[in-house]
């Protein structure tokens, strides 16, 4: 049964190719009794790279497939022929996804450009055929090498995602249901908290212009997220990436809440998880809110304007 699992990270075991072996080989032609060596050199073991796909948008793949293995490289052969290379092994992960090593923890690298890759283990060198020992004095080597092993490495996936307008809010403000006006996501919608468990992600489009925004709903927030509470660094990381912010606010004063404290209190959970992500937004407590109803459909399209404003700005 197909899983939807949205996975966010993912350790993996990368293993290229091994280089093909070198071959010892000697001339047989007719009125050629004693030719000399022609033995070929192996082939390059197939490298593992990362691939960043605009269409993949979860780590679910690699989690439940984590072992990759790049084919190895052909043997030389007689007549100097040439094993082949081993096919790339290429690991297709979101846009916006870190790579680390997890033998030191270090970053290899980060894959933000549809299409942008990253080597992540190197195939082994092909080793030589007998005919690159051949000398004056030496007229039939039999010496030949094998092909080395490709790298072997563990490595620890974490996706970012990257979005245009990231829409941040505590649970049940209602931005599911705003990304299921606004864009053709269906996130799932009920009335408690933390229906939404993971980012949901909507593309927001416009009648008569050549332009779409991707937007991220990302999982309800609350005080003390930027020390976990409530998942809330699995919730943030998704923030750090987005080119701009939009706070959904239930501006009807639910479970006996306050607009401008719940306004208050987001910013100051962003800004004790990453600090210089809302620098601006210290001098930006007095903006007139955008009054909209996603339920009644009000409002939506002097938003989706502001958004794209805020991206072109």
């Amino acid at each position: 049964m197909k899983s939807n699992k949205f996975v966010e990270t993912a350790v993996a075991e990368v293993l290229a190719g091994a280089g093909g072996n070198g071959c010892c080989s000697f001339r047989r032609e007719k009125f050629v009794p004693r030719g000399g060596p022609d033995g070929g050199d192996g082939g390059r073991g197939g490298h593992v790279l990362a691939q960043a796909d605009r269409n993949v948008d979860s780590l679910i793949a690699l989690h439940f497939n984590p072992h990759r293995q790049a084919p190895a490289g052909g043997h030389g052969r007689g007549k100097r022929q040439h094993g082949r290379n081993g096919r790339d092994l290429i690991i297709k992960v979101p846009c916006g996804t870190e790579i680390h090593d997890e033998a030191d923890g270090s970053l290899l690298g980060e894959l933000l450009e549809p299409d942008q890759q990253l080597l992540l283990a190197g195939g082994g060198k092909g080793g030589l055929g007998n005919c690159h020992w051949k000398t004056s004095t030496h007229q039939a080597p039999r010496e030949f090498t094998k092909g080395a092993e490709g790298e072997q490495k563990r490595l620890r996936f974490d996706l970012k995602i990257m979005a245009d307008i990231g829409l941040i809010g505590f649970p049940n403000a209602g931005k599911s249901t705003l990304i299921s006006r606004i864009s053709h996501a269906h996130p799932r919608i009920a009335a408690y908290p933390f229906t939404t468990v993971n980012p949901i992600i909507g593309t927001v489009k416009f009648d008569n212009l050549y332009r779409e925004l991707r937007v991220v709903d990302i999982p309800g927030l609350i005080p003390g997220a930027h020390h976990g509470a409530g998942m809330g660094h699995k919730f943030l990381r998704h923030v750090e990436r987005a080119r701009a912010l939009a706070i959904v606010l239930d501006m009807a004063g639910s479970e006996g809440r306050h607009p401008a404290d719940d306004y208050s209190d987001l910013i100051e959970e962003l800004r004790l998880y990453r600090a210089e992500l809302l620098e601006e937004f210290r001098t930006r407590t007095g903006i007139e809110p955008l009054l909209i109803s996603a339920r009644e459909g009000t409002g939506l399209e002097p938003l989706k304007q502001a958004m794209l404003e805020m991206i072109q700005a």
